[in-house]
């Protein structure tokens, strides 16, 4: 499945074809299923993401079953439900039987109270270290969307997580789904074995026209928290700018090939054309230079702008050759390879390796590197939006929280619009990070 084709193409094909120390309690947790035993999944977060991932959770072997659902808003948790059993078909009965439906901020709660096995995490990123650390307290399976935070402290919060669900033998997937594509695992596999010698620099893209426009206008909404969280890609604190978002899975190939992760970075960007204020405070395109240990270079550039050269590809670039990681392609001298074995959906494959883990009682973590391609990107972000170098240590140990200070529909977020409703956005050299210095507009 190619980079443009989301979980939304996916479901759609598939309708059409038929830091606590909490977390380290002692509830005993279900990590293990026999193989004939039916594994009960709960969905929190019922958007298209997480529509898309109960689907495939769904279309693994064996017995499973989606008994329960939440979400903030009880609107998109009946369109998800109807969506869901649409796409499996003439097995929505036998696999989707969801007799609790939790709505509101703590519906996570009682989700991860839930008789469940497993948890699907797809809310908007800013509440998924809140929402993991819950479910490895609570000793539920975990599969979580990418990016697993949004700032450091949510990092850390996850990396304490991770290590709890070790402890506990929880099994963690995570939705950096290239590290389950075929084409993906040979190309990097003959790179560390040395097919293009040492590798020296590399390049990843996401450029692309971008993503939805803000769906609700603000007089649809309940108050700024609704709005913002109806329109959760363009606040850093929910999507953790399209570095993050998206960008991510570029960053984490390279991570992978260098088996590794940067020690610094430094950058550029801004807002050229995604400029009015319903487009809250993200920017729209990002340039970094990453550097890692041993001196090589990772070069990256993410564009949400129309009507420019779009790619979503990486590259590596090594002392005897060159590899397109995307295209599954290595040129070596006179050598040239290209990938020609067998492809499955990976989407698809992420889930099955995570529901055959289960049933094995197979040692299963992904959370470790997503946690840290999640600090790769948050790292991007704070040297652009800075304009400052930024370092691994600086990134991880920041104090800079971005989520509010609490959570209910009459609480504000930390980054408020103007009388005009324009929004603090960061400029560089001046405003760290979205929130603490104020946009000319706002003075």
């Amino acid at each position: 499945m190619s980079d443009q084709n989301s979980r939304r193409d996916f479901l759609r094909n598939s309708t059409a074809a038929a830091v606590g120390a909490s977390v380290i309690s002692g509830i005993a947790s279900r990590a293990y299923a026999a193989s004939d035993e039916t594994i009960k999944v709960g969905l929190v977060g019922c958007g298209g993401r997480g529509t898309g991932a109960a689907t495939q959770a769904l279309s693994t072997e064996g017995p499973v079953k989606l008994v329960a659902m939440a979400d903030a808003f009880e609107d998109q948790l009946e369109s998800s439900l109807g969506r869901i059993k649409g796409a499996m078909g003439d097995r929505a009965d036998e696999r989707v039987g969801v007799d609790q439906k939790f709505i509101g901020f703590d519906a996570y709660k009682q989700m991860v109270a839930a008789d469940i096995d497993l948890v699907i995490l797809a809310t908007p990123p800013g509440f998924r270290p809140i929402h993991f650390e819950a479910a490895v307290n609570a000793g539920k399976n975990v599969f979580m969307e990418k990016p697993v935070a949004t700032d450091g402290p949510g990092v850390r919060k996850v990396l304490a997580a991770v290590k709890a669900a070790k402890e506990k033998n929880l099994k963690v997937g995570v939705g950096l789904q290239r590290h389950h594509q075929a084409p993906y695992i040979d190309t990097i596999n003959r790179i560390k074995d040395k097919a293009i010698g040492d590798v020296v620099a590399m390049r990843c893209y996401w450029n692309s026209g971008g993503v939805w426009d803000p769906r609700k206008k603000r007089e649809d909404c309940s108050g700024e928290m609704e709005y913002q969280m109806r329109n959760w890609y363009y606040y850093t604190w929910l999507c953790g700018d399209h570095i993050c978002e998206q960008h991510i899975h570029n960053l984490d190939v390279c991570n992978w090939v260098m088996d590794d992760f940067p020690t610094e970075c430094a950058g550029m960007g801004g807002r050229e054309v995604r400029t009015d204020k319903k487009y809250g405070e993200i920017f729209d395109h990002f340039a970094v230079e990453y550097t890692y240990g041993t001196g090589a270079k990772m070069f990256s550039q993410c564009r949400h702008i129309k009507n420019c050269l779009n790619s979503v590809t990486e590259h590596a670039h090594g002392s005897k050759g060159y590899a397109d990681l995307s295209g599954a392609k290595i040129t070596a001298g006179t050598t040239k390879w290209r990938y020609e074995g067998k492809k499955a959906n990976p989407y698809q494959v992420e889930h099955d390796d995570l529901f055959a883990a289960i049933r094995n009682n197979e040692a299963y973590n992904e959370g470790e590197y997503g946690a840290k391609s999640t600090l790769t990107a948050i790292m991007g972000r704070m040297a652009v939006y800075s304009g400052k170098k930024v370092t691994w240590e600086e990134a991880l140990n920041s104090e800079l929280d971005l989520l509010p200070e609490k959570f209910a529909w009459d609480a504000l977020p930390k980054n408020l619009p103007n009388e005009d409703g324009v929004y603090r956005t960061a400029i560089p050299g001046i405003a760290v990070p979205g929130i603490t210095a104020p946009h000319p507009k706002n003075a």
